[in-house]
């Protein structure tokens, strides 16, 4: 079934035993100095257990003027990265260490006025020019790329990546936009390409002609006025000529809009892979297709028709980095599939400074240390308190560890919120995840007791071991006047279908429950208005699931009122305040709750008192997101 992805491939001295490639990945699990740490050596050995052809590492730095994570620049380096390089081999895979600058999106380095940039071209991201490159600054990184393809082969890796995709220093060299140079390294995009040209020629006179030297390219710079995938293929024979033996056809930069680079659940697997196939009709050397691929069998499909000869599998071997042995004995229903919600991998690296990787729907993910490899010492007598993401990972971890596990949940269906965010448009991957996580409590053993809600007097008569409350929240209810009018309902009673779209439709709440109930209604085909208290809403453009949604209801004339809210509701007409001002909405027909949640209380005070030991986790602590309730209901389990 998987023929072509599972066949081998020669790359000059490399011969990879499939065609399946993890891409470089950022995780910040290094250490301070840039080496490499146990944290990496973990990580990296669980996802060499995929069994995937090759792996490519995260970025390595190869100058300090812009490393941001793993260093190549000295020697010092090299220990650490043979122990990383064993870890892959060992375990039957082949590697590429990634040779990396990040120019002008060295956020340390711009506040020192160190960073370097083709022009002295403020960053998208953080908004700071870098130092303008002189001719004696591009020899000496060109020089570094050389010597830390070098430290690569002295590390014992079976080849090299040059990164020039995602908006760092070699397509900051190809931009327009950062590369204002009047110089023979500025003007056409011919004469901008001489950089990374350069740069691949110097690694191939320094490594030899028989190492693989793979080239990530972006291609297409997916921001306006940028370049495209017609200008990438004017270039590749020159690339091929210096050097290049595989183009990793990557896409857009850290500035491009709606986080691309890491494509949200709006788009399908493999919708990149047309510019993979533009490239390699161009080019007779392989080339790698990414588009965030999920199933082995679309990357088949991929490679079986011609569009690329191998595949790269990113945020899916975080999601489950034994989907590719599940794959081969044809457990596909097994595979536990990433959501491309950006939670863990992008939008915790992104947001939360000083943070290391990790994944929403699996909470090993850089955490390969804390996770316990065998069975507890004495199993336990466990109940999970709700079925939500929190309880029913909760669930699944202590049940792997031995324990006796009963999971009670008071609706008469699973997955807790999710059960009605899967409603929502582009939002199915979700509610897929939930019924893989059903699917997983019959395999290892779990009891299931849907409809039962259990009491304080049940933990008094029966005193479990051990409870792991994972209630949830429940709806924040605002005063305003009018709340019992008929025509008002909730968030859940929409995106359940108990109550039908109205036509003209306010919400109350423009937090992410408000606007995906808005999406929902759009596509219903609702009017509909948008009351929130804040100034703007919560739900970030910069995330690509954020920007997606608020360009739908931008697209839809979906109305947002900030700083404003309801004073009252009566019959067809709701009363806005703003500024001390009221204003009234005629002819609304449904008003809309979704002012969000707060944590449920019962069974709290009663664990406590009866002295059962017990863990309190996801919305049932604080209202969050799924990243928060997975990882803290697995922590409860491999804490018991």
């Amino acid at each position: 079934m998987l023929d072509q992805l599972l066949s081998p491939i020669t790359i000059r001295n490399m011969k990879l035993d499939n065609r399946c490639v993890m891409p470089p990945m950022g995780t910040n699990l290094g250490n301070r100095d840039g080496t490499v740490s146990e944290k990496n050596l973990a990580y990296i050995k669980r996802r060499a257990e995929s069994g995937v052809g090759l792996i490519i590492s995260e970025i390595m730095g190869v100058h300090p003027s812009g490393c941001v994570g793993l260093g190549i620049y000295d020697d010092k380096f090299i220990p650490g990265l043979k122990q990383m390089v064993d870890v892959i081999h060992q375990a039957g895979s082949k590697v590429a260490l990634q040779l990396h600058h990040a120019g002008r999106e060295a956020f340390f380095q711009l506040k020192k006025g160190q960073a370097l940039g083709p022009s002295a071209a403020a960053s998208f991201i953080y908004g700071i020019p870098p130092k303008e490159m002189t001719l004696e600054d591009i020899r000496m990184i060109i020089q570094a790329f050389g010597d830390g393809a070098v430290r690569s082969q002295a590390a014992g890796a079976d080849a090299v990546e040059i990164h020039a995709a995602h908006g760092y220093l070699l397509t900051q060299f190809l931009s327009v936009h950062a590369n204002q140079r009047t110089d023979e390294y500025g003007g056409s995009f011919k004469d901008r390409a001489r950089f990374v040209i350069e740069v691949i020629a110097e690694v191939r006179k320094r490594v030899g002609a028989d190492y693989p030297i793979l080239v990530r390219i972006s291609a297409e710079e997916f921001i306006k006025n940028g370049y495209s995938v017609e200008d990438v293929i004017s270039i590749l024979p020159d690339l091929v000529a210096a050097g290049t033996d595989v183009i990793h056809a990557s896409i857009g930069t850290h500035g491009s809009p709606g986080g691309i680079t890491s494509a949200p659940a709006e788009y399908e697997a493999g919708w990149n892979a047309w510019r993979a196939r533009k490239i390699k009709e161009a080019v007779d050397i392989p080339v790698i297709a990414v588009g965030r691929f999920t199933d082995p069998r679309a990357a088949e499909a991929v490679i079986a028709n011609g569009d690329a000869d191998m595949v790269a599998f990113g945020r899916q071997i975080l999601a489950d980095p034994d989907f590719l042995n599940k794959a081969r004995a044809g457990r596909f229903e097994d595979i536990r599939q990433c959501l491309a919600c950006n939670q863990g991998c992008i939008e915790r690296l992104m947001l939360e400074m000083g943070s290391s990787v990790r994944c929403a729907i699996n909470p090993e993910t850089g955490q390969e240390l804390l996770v316990p490899r065998k069975p507890a010492e004495t199993p336990r007598q466990v109940w999970i308190v709700g079925g939500g993401p929190a309880g029913l990972t909760a669930a699944v971890e202590s049940a792997k560890l031995g324990h006796q596990v009963t999971l009670f949940e008071q609706s008469n269906q699973l997955g807790g919120q999710v059960f009605f965010a899967r409603q929502v448009p582009f939002k199915k991957v979700y509610g897929d995840w939930i019924d893989w996580l059903v699917d997983q409590l019959g395999k290892t053993g779990v009891t299931v007791r849907t409809g039962v809600t259990v009491t304080d007097e049940m933990l008094k008569v029966e005193k479990p071991e051990v409870v792991i409350l994972a209630t949830g929240g429940q709806k924040s209810v605002p005063a305003i006047r009018g709340m019992d009018q008929p025509s008002v309902c909730d968030a859940w009673q929409v995106l359940n279908r108990e109550k039908p779209a109205g036509k003209n439709v306010v919400i109350i709440g423009a937090g992410l429950i408000g606007m995906e109930t808005a999406d929902f209604l759009v596509d219903q085909g609702s009017r509909v208005t948008l009351v929130e208290l804040l100034k703007q809403s919560p739900v970030l453009r910069i995330t690509g699931h954020g920007y997606q949604l608020h360009k739908r209801l931008r697209d839809a004339n979906v109305q947002f009122r900030f700083s404003t809210t309801i004073s009252g509701i009566e019959g067809d007409q709701v009363t806005l305040s703003c500024d001390n001002r009221d204003e009234v909405l005629d002819g609304v027909d449904q008003v809309v709750l979704a002012a969000g949640m707060k944590p449920r209380m019962e069974l709290k005070e009663t664990l406590k008192q009866q002295g059962i030991r017990h863990f309190i986790v996801g919305d049932a602590d604080q209202v969050r997101r799924i990243i928060e309730a997975t990882e803290e209901g697995a922590r409860a389990a491999w804490d018991i």
